[in-house]
């Protein structure tokens, strides 16, 4: 299994600060919750690699 496996799975994504000036990734699927807290400059390289994931695939797409 890996990125490119589709799977039919339905999933809530929230993304927000928290009370503790961290940055609180919230995925949940299926009855699970995962809450994953990052400091603001750990989100924001996660916030660089989707953009350039995103374009990315947009390159792909044409």
């Amino acid at each position: 299994m890996g990125i490119n496996t589709e799977r039919d799975v339905e999933a809530n994504l929230q993304i927000g600060p928290t009370d503790n000036g961290m940055v609180r990734i919230f995925v949940e699927a299926g009855g699970v919750e995962i809450p994953m807290d990052f400091d603001p400059e750990e989100a924001t390289e996660i916030a660089e690699e989707i953009r350039a994931a995103a374009q990315a695939a947009e390159a792909m797409a044409k």
